[in-house]
């Protein structure tokens, strides 16, 4: 039995650095990510998720976070990310695929929200993948693990 999830977020920034803004949408393209977004490029990290779950968490700590805040691309629910392993294949809508490359991230500074609450759940928590099939996605769209 395929495990499913629901898109609850979909995130991008036009330039690095900047607060990523929440769209109703998105384009993803093979080797590149999502369209429109300045992380987008030809290597592992193209899409990054992170489970509405983990935010919750963050918001139990005191933090004042939503979804997008953490730099992420896709905001999940459902679906525990870190039970997957480096080359689980994701579906999300109709047709893209995307597969794990990545468990967490170093942060080379202190960001915003662990100045507020002492801890971000990103490094430990967030996840990376590339695209392996192209298409559009929508918030509410499902997430489906089709191999893990």
């Amino acid at each position: 039995m395929a495990v499913k999830g629901t898109i609850r977020a979909i995130s991008i920034s036009e330039k690095r650095g900047t607060q990523k803004v929440n769209v109703p949408e998105a384009e993803l393209k093979v080797d590149f990510g999502i369209v429109g977004d300045a992380h987008a490029a030809d290597w592992h990290r193209q899409i990054s998720l992170l489970a509405v779950e983990s935010i919750d968490k963050m918001v139990t700590m005191g933090a004042k976070v939503a979804p997008g805040n953490f730099a992420e691309n896709i905001t999940t629910e459902g679906i525990d990310l870190l039970k997957l392993s480096i080359g689980s294949k994701l579906k999300l809508g109709k047709a893209v695929e995307l597969e794990v490359t990545q468990f967490g991230k170093q942060c080379h500074s202190r960001c915003e929200i662990y100045e507020q609450v002492g801890d971000c759940v990103m490094p430990r928590e967030g996840i990376f993948a590339k695209v392996t099939m192209p298409g559009r996605i929508n918030v509410g769209d499902v997430i489906e693990v089709i191999n893990d």
